[in-house]
C-alpha cells in the first residue's frame, strides 16, 4: 500500500530538524549504534515495545517463543544501565485461544520484565486486550488505568490508550479491528487539561502511531498532534505498533517509532532502547541490536 512505501522512504533518511536531530544506522551484535555521551543526564529509561509473546509456532517473520530470551538480553542491559523506569509500549503478548491462556502468557513474559526495574509502565497494545479486556490486562502487571500522567526527575509523561473503537467502544473480547484505533473525547479532554495543568518538558507514550494516519496511524491522530503543539511543551512521542520502527518531526515534536522485538528469528533480530533525558531537554536514544539511535536537542 501505498502508506508503506511512505514509510519506508521516510524511515531511511537521516534528520536534521528543530534543534539538529542526528540519527544513526543500525550496526551488527548487541552493542549499542554509536550515541555516546550521557553525560548531565536527568533521567534514564529502559524502553521495549511489541514483544508479541505467545507459546505458539511462528509464522513467516514472528517468532512468538523467542521473546523471553529476547527481552532477557534487554533485561540485562538494563539492568547495567539501571534506569529511573522502564516501558513496554504495547503488545507485550500476542493473540491466545483463551482469557486462561493469554493470562498465562501475560504472567510468563512479564515476570521476565520485572527483573529490569522496580518502577514499570505498560502501554496498551491491540494485541493486549484483543482477548482479554483493559481490567483483564492491566490487573495481571499490577496496574490500575490505562491512560494517566505522571512525572519523574523534572520531566512529565504522558500515557494514552488509543485502544478503541470509532464507536467509542473500548477493546477487549475480539470485538474490535486493529486498524481502527481512537482516542476517545474524554481522554482527549483529559489530555488538553493535563497539558495545560503544568509547565515541565513532555514525553508521550502511545502503541498506535500519532504521525501517520492509514492502518498503524490512530483515527483522530491530528486532533491530538494539535493539542501536543498548542501545550509547547511536548518534547517527542514514543510509540510503537509499526515493526520496523520509522522517526519523523512534526510541528517540532520527534515522533519515535520503536522497533518491534518480535521480528525475525535470533538476537540479531531484536530491538530495544536505553534513553536519557539531560535537564536541558535533549533525548538520546542508545539503540540496541535492529534498533537505530538518536540524539535530539531542544532549541533554547
Amino acid at each position: 500500500m501505498n502508506e508503506h512505501r511512505e514509510i519506508r522512504r521516510i524511515g531511511r533518511r537521516a534528520f536534521l530538524g528543530r534543534g539538529g536531530a542526528l540519527v544513526l544506522a543500525a550496526t551488527a551484535g548487541g552493542a549499542s549504534r554509536g550515541v555516546e555521551g550521557a553525560e548531565a543526564e536527568a533521567l534514564r529509561i529502559g524502553l521495549v515495545t511489541d514483544l508479541h509473546y505467545g507459546d505458539k509456532e511462528p509464522t513467516a517473520t514472528r517468532f512468538y517463543r523467542e521473546a523471553p530470551a529476547k527481552l532477557a538480553e534487554a533485561v540485562a542491559g538494563f539492568q547495567k544501565f539501571k534506569p529511573d523506569f522502564v516501558v513496554e509500549i504495547g503488545d507485550l503478548i500476542d493473540s491466545g485461544d483463551s482469557v486462561e491462556t493469554e493470562l498465562r502468557w501475560v504472567e510468563t513474559i512479564d515476570a521476565e520484565f520485572a527483573k529490569s526495574a522496580g518502577d514499570r509502565h505498560y502501554v496498551l497494545g491491540n494485541h493486549c486486550v484483543e482477548t482479554l479486556t483493559k481490567a483483564e490486562f492491566l490487573g495481571a502487571v499490577g496496574k490500575e488505568r490505562s491512560f494517566y500522567s505522571f512525572d519523574r526527575g523534572g520531566f512529565h509523561f504522558v500515557v494514552l490508550d488509543a485502544c478503541f473503537r470509532s464507536d467509542g467502544q473500548p477493546y477487549g473480547r475480539k470485538n474490535s479491528r486493529w486498524t481502527d484505533a481512537n482516542v476517545p473525547t474524554d481522554q482527549v479532554e483529559w489530555l488538553k487539561a493535563d497539558l495545560a495543568a503544568g509547565k515541565a518538558k513532555t514525553i508521550v507514550l502511545v502503541h498506535q502511531r500519532l504521525d501517520v494516519g492509514g492502518d498503524y496511524g490512530i483515527k483522530n491522530a491530528e486532533e491530538i498532534r494539535r493539542a501536543l503543539e498548542d501545550s509547547r511543551r511536548v518534547l517527542a512521542v514514543f510509540q510503537g505498533h509499526y515493526h520496523r520502527g520509522d522517526h519523523r518531526e512534526l510541528g517540532g515534536i520527534h515522533y519515535a517509532t520503536f522497533r518491534a522485538m518480535i521480528e525475525g528469528s535470533g538476537p540479531e533480530n531484536s530491538g530495544y532502547s536505553e534513553v536519557s533525558i539531560r535537564p536541558d531537554g535533549s533525548i538520546v536514544i542508545n539503540g540496541f541490536r535492529r534498533q537505530p539511535s538518536y540524539r535530539w536537542s531542544w532549541p533554547s
